[in-house]
C-alpha cells in the first residue's frame, strides 16, 4: 500500500514568526492523523524555526529547491549537506516556476535530484505541462520528457525513495483544478512510464501526488482516483485549517 502524502509549498510567504504560528496551529491540528505523510515547505529563511516546532511529531520538513554542488563559491545557492542540517527530510525539485521563471532543465532537475539522494533526502520531482501543451495535445509528449529527464540515470532504490508530483501549470494558483478523470490519466502514464523504466513492482510503489489548486472542496475526489496518492498543496497550504482538512481527507 502506498502511504498518501500530502505537502505544502509555502513558496515565497511566511516571515519566520508567521512560519513559527503557521506550523504551532497547524501541528495542534492534525497531531492525531496517522496513515498520511505530512510535509509543510516553507522558505530557506524558516527552515531552522519550523524544525524546532514540528520536531518529534509527525510532521516532515521539506525545503523548496536545492543546488547540486555540495559547497563552494556559489553565491545565493543552498546545498543537500545544508538542508540536512537544518532537519529537511524532503526537498521539492523542479516546480514549474523554477522552470518558467529561472530557466531549470531536465538536466538541472536531474542534478538535483541525485544531490539530494546522495545526501539523503527525499525528493519530490515536479512534472506538468502548459496550458497551449495540453490544448495542442501534448500533454504525454512533454510529461515523458520530464519524467525520463528527471530520473535518468536513477537505480531502481533512488526511484523508490522518490516522490513525482504531477502538476499542470494552468492550474497552478489559477483556481483551476485538472478533473479527477484528467488527473488520473496523467499519473496512470507516468506509472506505465516507470514500469518501463524499471518494472511493475517499482512503479507500483512510488507516491504519485497530485498539484495545482489543490483545495479542501476537491482533494477527496482527486485522491480518490487509483493512481494519485497525495497532494503537493499551494495556497490552500497557508492557512492551518484548510490544509488540515486536506491532510484528513487524504485519509
Amino acid at each position: 500500500m502506498r502511504i498518501p502524502i500530502i505537502a505544502g509549498n509555502w513558496k515565497l510567504n511566511n516571515t519566520v514568526s508567521e512560519a513559527v504560528a503557521l506550523t504551532t496551529a497547524l501541528k495542534a491540528l492534525v497531531a492525531d492523523s496517522i496513515g498520511v505523510e505530512i510535509i509543510v515547505a516553507p522558505p530557506f529563511t524558516a527552515l531552522s524555526a519550523v524544525h524546532n516546532v514540528i520536531a518529534e511529531s509527525n510532521i516532515r520538513l521539506s525545503a523548496q529547491d536545492v543546488f547540486w554542488e555540495d559547497s563552494g563559491a556559489f553565491t545565493g545557492e543552498v546545498s543537500a549537506p545544508l538542508l540536512k542540517d537544518v532537519g529537511c527530510d524532503y526537498v521539492i525539485i523542479g516546480h514549474s516556476e523554477r522552470r518558467q521563471y529561472f530557466g531549470e532543465t531536465n538536466e538541472c532537475v536531474n542534478r538535483k535530484v541525485k544531490a539530494a539522494l546522495a545526501h539523503g533526502l527525499k525528493p519530490i520531482i515536479c512534472v506538468g505541462e502548459q496550458l497551449e501543451e495540453r490544448e495542442a495535445g501534448g500533454t504525454e509528449t512533454v510529461i515523458e520528457n520530464h519524467v525520463t529527464g528527471g530520473i535518468a540515470g536513477l537505480s531502481a532504490s533512488d526511484l523508490l525513495s522518490s516522490v513525482i508530483a504531477y502538476e499542470p501549470v494552468w492550474a497552478i494558483g489559477t483556481g483551476k483544478t485538472a478533473t479527477p478523470a484528467q488527473a488520473q490519466e496523467v499519473h496512470n502514464f507516468i506509472r506505465g512510464l516507470l514500469t518501463n523504466a524499471y518494472s511493475d513492482e517499482v512503479a507500483s510503489q512510488i507516491c504519485l501526488q497530485y498539484g495545482g489548486s489543490v483545495k479542501p472542496e476537491n482533494a477527496a475526489e482527486l485522491m480518490a482516483q487509483p493512481d494519485v496518492d497525495g497532494a503537493l498543496v499551494g495556497g490552500a497550504s497557508l492557512e492551518a485549517e484548510s490544509f488540515a482538512q486536506i491532510v484528513k481527507r487524504a485519509i
